[in-house]
């Protein structure tokens, strides 16, 4: 009898063994929706602001067991548009931030943000239920970031929101930087928001 029981305890631990064995980590990857993704910035001055958009690619957002663990966003800073001014003056901001004043795209094409880890969120302001950190690089440089940001997850659509500010003297661009400047003076901080669409590949 003692015989028996030993193996079938065998049998029994090993069927758990098993089983334990097949139970597979679920690991998916998605990629932007770029016709429905956006970097939105806003920059001021004391007496004015001015704001507009990036074009935002990714093919690589990392999923595990339905949460976002890893990813690198491209941001092409060529696509960079303006929103507030009448399309007469817009080419003159734009192609001054495109010159060695601020983003130098002749030396440095694209920015890019590269997540490091993914926290959850118990609350948070506007209904984030994440934190996102990770290293955010443009004209050379990179740093760390950290930012409160709404995830979705949903079959195979995911959407992620978020809003934060960049101190871009941080990244060495410090065009006008010095408040002594007054009204030209341009304010360190600049809003940037990211509405983000992705689907399983």
């Amino acid at each position: 009898m003692k015989k028996v029981m030993l193996a079938a305890c065998v049998v029994f631990s090993a069927f758990c063994f098993s089983s334990c064995e097949d139970e597979e980590v679920s690991k998916s990857t998605f990629a932007l929706e770029e016709s429905s993704s956006v970097v939105k910035w806003t920059g001021y001055s004391p007496v004015l602001y001015h704001d507009g958009s990036f074009q935002v690619q990714s093919q690589d957002i990392q999923v595990v067991d339905g949460k976002v663990t890893a990813g690198t966003f491209t941001i092409p800073i060529a696509t960079i548009e303006n929103f507030d001014l009448p399309d007469e003056v817009k080419p003159v901001l734009l192609d001054h931030l495109k010159s060695p004043d601020f983003f130098n795209l002749a030396l440095y094409p694209n920015a890019s943000f590269k997540i490091t880890k993914v926290q959850p969120l118990a609350s948070a302001p506007e209904g984030a239920n994440y934190t996102v950190t990770g290293d955010f690089s443009m004209i050379g440089q990179t740093h760390p970031v950290s930012f409160p940001a709404k995830i979705n997850l949903q079959g195979g659509k995911l959407e992620l929101e978020a809003s934060f500010k960049l101190d871009r003297t941080k990244w060495g661009m410090t065009y006008a930087a010095d408040p002594a400047l007054g009204d030209h003076y341009i304010l360190p901080e600049v809003d940037i928001q990211f509405d983000l669409t992705a689907n399983e590949k």
